[in-house]
């Protein structure tokens, strides 16, 4: 598959898109791509390329498949992006945004809700544990936690039953405080350009998590995906992380359950369906030639069509982005009942505001990861923490 990526004629022209991406969902987009290049002329082709390894990080390709807070690991420097809907219009092909989900389209638009990326690679936060550690702990492997008492709770029945990391924890402030504070109706923005991730809910999660990582019940890696391979080798029991991820235990050496993100009960008017889907889109990098942007203009277009989308979502775990991609998975077969739920969710409107993507957002979640490695190292507490990251975050917003 990899040579039929790759190996074309020299003449033709290589419109490159990186990504981070393993297992099952780099073998479905290395599917489409081979599918929508037999769809071309020979001249152009769409060509994968695994930013894992990779010497020249700063020569940019046409297209990246990333979360933007990831640009220092994809190109060794925060580069500038070409709008989605901006690259489509002028290369004279459509992009409906109507056709996206509410949630989906808020998580890739501007203010002005013009779609900035294809959200190809969303997830929403949930909680996946290890059955077979449940057991071992006297827990019910199928029964989830469903509030944070409950998870605290089954975190000290593993802990004593011999493990030693009980809950870990992947992307901690899109998780923990973006989402913690949408399932209980904290306000993000409190007016315009002004983040607010420092209320009493954000104060009072942190310094909860801090007391669990200070009794060993939860591990912290680092604040982006580290904390998946912990839970995928079987050294981690409960994992908070992105939905895609489960995509990926499926066929794994150990049963593992998936159930919503949880929440605290006695917070009047908690609505713990409240989250915010998230995650890699299909970015245009600024600077590139028309004829590029007029093939990836295509390929976006092509990911777009029902069965590809339905083919890709089977395969990756990542959401489906418009109604005719559900109505797709449907008709392939999957559970009604599921994909019921996926509707209602990202149909939803209303949901707490959020920074938009760009560089509010990057600074945003920037300043809260280094404030929370202060939380861990008990060199600074919870509040102390989040006051500081948002007065560095508001600060250097107003610049930008």
């Amino acid at each position: 598959m990899l040579l039929a990526l790759t190996g074309f004629a020299a003449s033709a022209q290589e419109i490159k898109l990186r990504h981070a991406l393993e297992g099952k969902a780099l073998d479905a987009l290395a599917t489409l791509v081979i599918k929508f290049n037999d769809t071309q002329n020979s001249k152009a082709r769409v060509v994968l390329q695994s930013v894992q390894g990779l010497d020249d990080r700063r020569r940019l390709p046409a297209m990246a498949l990333l979360n933007t807070d990831d640009s220092m690991r994809f190109f060794d420097t925060r580069p500038r992006f070409k709008p989605l809907y901006q690259a489509m219009a002028e290369s004279g092909e459509k992009l409906d945004q109507r056709r996206f989900y509410p949630q989906i389209a808020d998580a890739v638009d501007d203010s002005s809700g013009r779609i900035q990326a294809l959200p190809l690679g969303l997830s929403v936060p949930v909680l996946l544990w290890n059955k077979a550690a449940f057991r071992k702990a006297g827990l019910d492997p199928d029964t989830a936690p469903l509030t944070w008492l409950q998870v605290q709770n089954a975190a000290g029945a593993l802990f004593d039953s011999g493990v030693g990391c009980p809950l870990t924890s992947s992307r901690f402030v899109w998780i923990h405080l973006e989402n913690v504070s949408a399932q209980h109706n904290d306000p993000i923005i409190v007016r315009p350009n002004r983040i607010a991730l420092n209320a009493l809910m954000d104060v009072k999660h942190l310094a909860l998590l801090s007391s669990w990582y200070k009794s060993s019940y939860f591990r912290y890696y680092g604040p982006r995906l580290e904390g998946d391979a912990h839970f995928l080798s079987g050294e981690c029991a409960m994992l908070t992380g992105e939905s895609s991820l489960y995509a990926e235990t499926v066929r794994g050496k150990f049963l593992v359950g998936i159930a919503s993100l949880p929440y605290y009960d006695d917070v009047y008017g908690a609505a713990p369906r409240n989250v915010l889907p998230d995650g890699a889109g299909l970015w245009l990098l600024a600077g590139k030639k028309k004829d590029e942007y007029r093939v990836a203009a295509r390929f976006v277009n092509f990911l777009m069509q029902p069965q590809n989308q339905r083919d890709w979502v089977k395969v990756s775990g990542y959401l489906p982005m418009t109604v005719d991609a559900v109505s797709a998975l449907r008709e392939s077969g999957a559970p009604s009942s599921l994909l019921e739920a996926v509707e209602n969710r990202l149909s939803m409107t209303g949901i707490t505001a959020r920074p938009k993507i760009g560089s509010a957002l990057n600074l945003m979640r920037d300043a809260l990861n280094q404030e929370i490695e202060l939380v861990w190292r008990n060199e600074k507490p919870a509040k102390e923490a989040l006051d500081t990251a948002m007065r560095r975050a508001n600060g250097a917003a107003g610049k930008h």
